[in-house]
């Protein structure tokens, strides 16, 4: 037990350490003048989150209550936890997973978003909204995934959370986005995209380099015991990444931007099928991510004119919404995946994920915007959200010097 309750410690740090690489790539992407409140959000986001899931979330999915005596937390016979604190590391390693749908959800609704409204929505989606869908997905709260193996001969299988976690966060992202509108001078009055570029490709790519290296902890070490640990899931993911970053670098025109979250794109879709898939359809699953980022990036800004400033929703949503569907096409027998997946199973309980995340998500910010709104001023935008909420910039000593 000791062995399990160390690996899945690491893997929380490494998903913790995720978090970071969420805040420097939203750092790297908005203006130089909305970098400290990228910074700020996250690690709030994340203290917020453990708070919301400690207390309440953790309850909603897994029936699991820790207001009881550190003595039984820590676990043993006839405690009901088990024993060397496992069952407190594994909570620590989800909250990783939990908190990662308020980090998504902040690099849609940078640069304009109030950050007290903010704050308020974590701690409702990660307290409720979230482990309500989770519980069903992955503890088999309701019956759904019982009636889907029933039904169509194999349950719902979204391994490290493609749907659960990736595709709830961008559809969310994309609910949140649709009621906030666009920054102040995205958009013309004649319809134009008006050109925001990035304030740091360098930041952007350390925060794509730090997910990639901690992605390995979220799906590898969902296993959550070194008995049922796989390489496959290793090696699957791996090929995933490295088919969008190829992809991406070609339909994306050499396109750095494109080139590091077509990594991510990958990530995200293998997500779901990283334990039952063979490499090359990873490789292919991941390859087709990075496509559809690319053309579900300028489709979502350019043609839709919604203004998702890092692109969460075709990264997350889009994507993760392939790779529940992806993992009914490349994990059976016939194309050389482990089997016991069922291509209907996928594709109902994708379906389920991205709706239930859109009615949540319009729910959550259409009441936040009724009762608190949700938007900076365009004069606080013009500002920035850095001297606006907290009152210092990115490089205080040389805006003195101004």
């Amino acid at each position: 037990m000791g062995g399990d309750v160390f690996f899945v410690l690491v893997g929380a740090i490494l998903v913790f350490a995720m978090h970071g690489g969420f805040a420097f790539l939203e750092v790297g992407t908005v203006q130089h003048k909305n970098q400290v409140n990228a910074l700020v959000k996250i690690l709030v986001d994340f203290a917020l989150s453990t708070i919301a899931y400690f207390f309440i979330g953790y309850s909603v999915a897994y029936g699991v209550n820790f207001l009881v005596s550190a003595a039984t937390l820590s676990g043993g016979e006839g405690t009901g936890f088990a024993p060397q604190g496992y069952d407190l590391v594994k909570f620590f390693f989800l909250t990783t997973f939990a908190a990662a749908v308020p980090a998504i959800i902040s690099g849609g609704i940078a640069e304009r978003m109030k950050f007290l409204p903010q704050c308020v929505a974590t701690v409702m989606i990660v307290g409720l909204f979230y482990p309500f869908f989770e519980g069903i997905m992955w503890n088999g709260n309701f019956g759904f995934n019982s009636w889907l193996e029933t039904t169509f001969g194999a349950p719902f299988n979204d391994f490290a959370g493609s749907i659960v976690v990736h595709a709830v966060g961008g559809w969310m992202a994309f609910a949140a986005v649709m009621l906030l509108g666009p920054r102040y001078n995205r958009y013309s009055a004649d319809g134009k995209t008006r050109g925001i570029p990035p304030s740091s490709i360098p930041w952007l790519a350390m925060g794509s380099w730090m997910l990639c290296v901690g992605w390995f902890g979220f799906n590898v070490m969902t296993a959550v015991s070194l008995e049922a640990v796989s390489g496959l899931v290793a090696i699957n993911s791996l090929m995933a990444m490295v088919g969008g970053i190829v992809m991406a670098l070609i339909v994306g025109k050499n396109d750095p931007g494109f080139v590091h979250n077509g990594a991510l794109a990958g990530l995200v879709a293998v997500c779901a099928g990283s334990n039952v898939m063979h490499p090359i359809g990873s490789l292919v699953t991941g390859g087709l991510a990075g496509v559809i980022f690319v053309y579900g990036f300028d489709w979502c800004q350019n043609k839709l004119k919604l203004d998702d400033v890092l692109g969460v929703w075709p990264l997350h949503g889009l994507c993760g919404l392939w790779g529940g569907l992806a993992a009914g096409i490349f994990g059976v027998e016939a194309m050389g995946g482990m089997g016991g997946v069922s291509f209907m199973s996928q594709l109902i309980g994708s379906l389920a994920g991205i709706i239930y995340a859109t009615i949540a998500g319009a729910i959550v910010y259409g009441v936040l915007r009724a009762i608190m709104g949700l938007r900076l001023t365009d004069e606080e935008q013009r500002l920035g959200a850095d001297l606006t909420i907290h009152k210092i910039g990115a490089n205080p000593e040389s805006d003195m010097m101004r």
